[in-house]
């Protein structure tokens, strides 16, 4: 596994993997809607360059914020490794925090994230409802059978 910069992938190839996993390149949550494949981010990609993770922040001011992390293989490291990345660039641009969105369902997720130091900051209820009218492909219901609904706010101090 190597982890690329977002400036050396073509557009062509970050636009089609967020298509891939995320339904299209864009992402609609409560702090903004993104089009990820023009977002700064790392690639984590195999020995035939095909991506098998991808994670995309941006910078406000003192704030990081991560956009999406997707990892397509599971405990091996991938996702890890991109966060460890976006942490590095994040204190490199003497950001405070670090902070990211995730929904109630993604219970995974919840996990990964608290097991790396971030803790829950802020719970925005049934804001999927209102992500959903500007991107009706979002699923009511994810593959664990929970209603996808809230957003929770994570987010993890700069050392």
């Amino acid at each position: 596994m190597k982890i690329v910069s977002s400036s050396e992938l073509s557009k062509h190839l970050m636009t089609d993997f967020f298509a891939m996993h995320w339904g299209s390149p864009e992402m609609v949550i409560s702090s903004g809607i993104f089009r990820c494949d023009e977002l700064d981010g790392y690639a984590a990609v195999d020995g035939s360059g095909e991506i098998i993770g991808y994670i995309t922040y941006v910078i406000h001011g003192k704030d990081c914020e991560i956009i999406p992390l997707d990892s397509i293989i599971e405990k091996k490291g991938v996702g890890t490794a991109l966060l460890h990345q976006v942490e590095e660039t994040a204190k490199h641009a003497h950001c405070h925090q670090i902070k990211l969105i995730t929904t109630n369902d993604n219970v995974h997720a919840m996990a990964f994230y608290q097991k790396r130091g971030y803790q829950f900051a802020a719970l925005f209820p049934n804001a999927v409802e209102k992500a959903r009218r500007l991107k009706p492909e979002i699923p009511e219901k994810a593959d664990n059978g929970i209603l996808i609904r809230d957003e929770i706010l994570f987010s993890k101090v700069i050392d």
